[in-house]
């Protein structure tokens, strides 16, 4: 049989493309591109070591830019002569003068001492601190504004975690708060979130990978099935809710991974790195980049293979990324990426309470398995218009697939029969969608500010089916009637346009508001069929809901010392009904045919810097209100003769708690020389209250009020040590997660451990790393007390049931770069 695909022809919008070729035309005008010049250079310390992000500023236009990883910079500045100014954390700032020629390019190398205090201009661009993997935005970068929002940003290349099998727990855990839902051991499937919101997939994140989108709809279902390879990654850039005015109107914020570009120093340059571990495990990486002349590139192959800790378990995945950019003139530069995954998993299964207090390894389903494909086309252009005004495009498409087969139902039976039912479901995902951004630097009463205006068009095309797959036990995503299959069968265009300001204004030398607006339209639609085996009749579906309105949202920040600032934001945020929320899956399973969409408004206020040279910290608490809460309550079936579960708006949450990170790094405390090597401690806390305040019925108003929000655990704390000399570090880490509830009732355990509570855990992990030469060495050990856990209970896949996680297992990583 013919596997069931969606063929329509991938199409793009006319006026997107329109306006792409008007700002390449603009960007060729040599009228105003001889009228500036290129300073371009790389940051080091006085060893030879890079200093990355690194801050340059010219003193008089307030322009600059902030070096990349590798210390290197690039911007592009009005002709004269002016002073410029370069500071990083540790080092002592210095100051230069440079003359700018118009229409030529100017290589200036720095080189900074060690110990000393920042230059005054991280008050404006804000405390920049990256200690052991972790930074945060300056108010102004990378074509965004962050002045007033709590963010994070986590370098991979600083960071001592198993990077081969993206372990959350280690990856984020100098981000407070961040709750983690382990889909697979793999890492293949990331799902974290926070504030009480739901981590499967990652939905309630704006995700993105270099600014543009990779989930599977964000507009109508934002879940991520795919999940870029940590090794390939420069860092993570996270921002909190108030990203909903630049990025989306997810209450999560934004989730970006920005991959590495090829090394500006080298014409071509290797990088290999192979992982061996546990129940099969092996990981293998391999890139390739460089500089020829103005052409950067960037690619990598990577896949990733293993058994799996519980029985029936395996998975296969393979990831490629090429990329490209070019500097056609001081003032243009062009772009183009092309990402490629494929993988499939076979799932062991859920398991009820009493299964994994017997044997949380076992499996009683051979026949369950998992596939997705991805492929992401992007191109970007960077256009300097003028001295302070920058243009930003960014276009970019979605060619995707998912299917999912097993059997799900029968939960307390066994499930390995292969003559019996299994059920498939399959997804095909065509998207497409531009972004442009201007960033304008200007002075407002002889102050300095910086405006962002932005505008986004989306185009979305999901269609899913649903039915009878083959019997058999093997990974057979076909149906056996792929003209009409026997459940249901949907289609889900959707459209979304965005227009978007911020503008940061510096009150003063310490005071810096952000006011900021976004006008959303969004237009979901569903079209199909579903068939009722019941009557054996079909009931067509079709449906339309088109929104628009406004949000806003506003920052402060307040420069408390030159490396310390209070900040505060409160913004506006949206969560549109997804698609998965209104298809009935099953019998026993029921949709509110009036959902609404959710509502409601993230506030931070909190304190963050650095104390001297030994202490790096973020304290903060938070406020989220969350009206129209989407949940499952249980009611009586239409004849009174069985229980179904029902997805309905079922109230209004709010979390409130605190979000706080701070390292130590006693060797800079006792001034002691590093010859005795960097010791450092870290420590994040988060204790969030998230509690129904009302129902929309009266009923359940008894039931869920004052109950704590489903996956909100009132506390998580990571706590870990690291210790560095010359070429080795190791880092010991503790994580505790505590009891969180899957449904808004908070109701003990049931038969089929589909609800009930998730046990609090404390987990182990410990990793070392050590280079020499070209050489490179890494051994991690993950749930070092060999710990017994669950962090998910689901309703259908890869369950039902509760997921186990898995047990100790050891990794060992040799690499090498040429």
């Amino acid at each position: 049989m013919k596997r069931f695909t969606h063929c329509k022809e991938y199409r793009y919008s006319k006026r997107t493309f329109l306006s792409l070729v008007f700002f390449i035309f603009l960007a060729f005008s040599e009228k105003v591109s001889a009228q500036n010049t290129v300073l371009s250079g790389k940051v080091t310390a006085k060893s030879g070591k890079p200093i990355a992000h690194a801050i340059l500023r010219v003193y008089e236009s307030g322009r600059g830019t902030t070096a990349d990883s590798s210390g290197h910079y690039s911007f592009v500045h009005a002709a004269g002569k002016f002073t410029v100014s370069v500071s990083s954390l540790g080092y002592k700032s210095e100051k230069h003068t440079v003359t700018f020629l118009k229409g030529k390019e100017i290589t200036l190398n720095l080189v900074l001492e060690d110990d000393a205090k920042n230059l005054e201009e991280v008050k404006v661009s804000g405390s920049r601190n990256n200690q052991n993997g972790l930074r945060r935005l300056g108010d102004v970068e990378n074509m965004a504004i962050y002045a007033g929002k709590k963010n994070e940003v986590l370098v991979l290349g600083n960071m001592n975690a198993n990077l081969a099998t993206n372990n959350s727990r280690q990856i984020y855990a100098k981000v407070p708060g961040i709750n983690i839902i382990e889909n697979d051991a793999a890492g293949v499937q990331l799902g974290i979130a926070t504030r009480g919101l739901n981590p499967n997939r990652t939905t309630a994140f704006n995700t993105r990978q270099n600014g543009y989108d990779i989930s599977a709809d964000p507009i109508g279902y934002p879940e991520s099935y795919y999940t870029p390879p940590t090794e390939a990654i420069d860092r993570i850039e996270i921002v909190r809710g108030a990203a909903s005015l630049q990025y989306g109107t997810q209450f999560g914020g934004l989730l970006n991974f920005q991959f590495k570009r090829g090394n500006p120093d080298k014409k071509i340059e290797l990088v290999s790195r192979q992982t061996g571990g546990s129940y099969g495990m092996f990981n293998s990486f391999n890139s390739i980049g460089g500089q020829v002349g103005k052409f950067n590139y960037y690619a990598f192959y990577t896949h990733k293979q293993g058994d799996g800790w519980r029985n029936n378990t395996n998975f296969n995945v393979n990831t490629g990324y090429i990329s490209g950019s070019y500097q056609i003139s001081p003032r243009l530069k062009i772009g183009a990426e092309l990402t490629m995954m494929s993988y499939l998993m076979k799932q062991p299964g859920g398991l009820t309470d009493i299964q994994f207090e017997e044997n949380p390894q076992a499996s009683y389903r051979n026949r369950n398995w998992f596939q997705a494909k991805w492929t992401l086309p992007a191109v970007t252009l960077d256009y300097q218009i003028g001295d302070r005004t920058k243009l930003n495009i960014r276009s970019y498409g979605l060619i995707a697939e998912r299917g999912s087969i097993g059997n799900i139902v029968d939960l307390l039976k066994d499930r390995q029969d292969t003559t019996t039912r299994r059920q498939l479901t399959y997804d095909n995902y065509q998207n497409f969608g531009t972004e442009a951004r201007i960033l304008h630097r200007y002075a407002l009463f002889n102050k300095k500010a910086s405006v962002l205006v932005g505008a986004r068009y989306y185009k979305g095309n999901t269609h899913r089916v649903q039915g009878t797959g083959f019997n058999g036990s093997d990974a057979n995503f076909s149906f056996p009637n792929a003209e009409k299959v026997d459940e249901f069968d949907y289609r889900f265009p959707s459209y979304n346009a965005a227009l978007f300001v911020e503008n940061v204004i510096w009150l003063n030398e310490k005071t810096s508001i952000t006011p900021g607006f976004r006008y959303e339209y969004i237009n979901t639609n569903a079209n199909g069929y579903s068939h009722d085996p019941k009557t054996n009749r079909d009931s067509s579906y079709v449906q339309q809901n088109i929104r628009s309105f406004p949000l806003f949202g506003i920052g402060i920040n307040f420069a408390v010392a030159p490396e310390s600032e209070i900040y505060f934001n409160i913004s506006q945020n949206y969560s549109p009904v997804n698609y998965s929320d209104i298809l009935q899956r099953s019998p026993k399973f029921k949709v509110d045919p009036n959902l609404k969409d959710v509502t409601g408004f993230n506030a931070d206020l909190g304190f963050r810097g650095k104390y001297k040279d030994w202490l790096n910290f973020d304290v903060s608490t938070y406020y989220l209100d969350y009206n129209n809460r989407i949940g499952i309550i249980r009611v009586a079936s239409d004849d009174g003769l069985d229980v179904i579960r029902y997805r309905t708006n079922i109230g209004r949450s709010r979390s409130l708690g605190v979000e706080s990170f701070a390292e130590i790094n006693f060797t800079k405390l006792a001034k002691k020389d590093s010859l005795y090597g960097n010791l450092s401690l870290f420590g994040s806390f988060a204790y969030t209250d998230a509690a129904y305040t009302s129902a929309f019925d009266k009923l359940l108003t008894t039931l869920i009020v004052d109950k704590q929000v489903e996956y909100a655990p009132k506390y998580i704390s990571r706590v870990g040590l690291t210790w560095q000399k010359r070429a080795f570090s190791t880092t010991f880490q503790y994580a505790y997660t505590s009891q969180q509830f899957t449904d808004a009732y908070n109701s003990p355990p049931t038969a089929d451990g589909l609800v009930g509570p998730i046990p609090a855990y404390g987990l182990m992990d410990w990793s070392a790393n050590y280079s020499f030469k070209k050489m490179l060495f890494g051994l991690t050990v993950n749930n070092l007390t060999n710990n017994k856990y669950f962090t998910r209970r689901a309703l259908g896949f890869p369950g039902p049931g509760i997921i186990p996680s898995d047990a100790r297992s050891i990794f060992l990583t040799v690499g090498i770069k040429i």
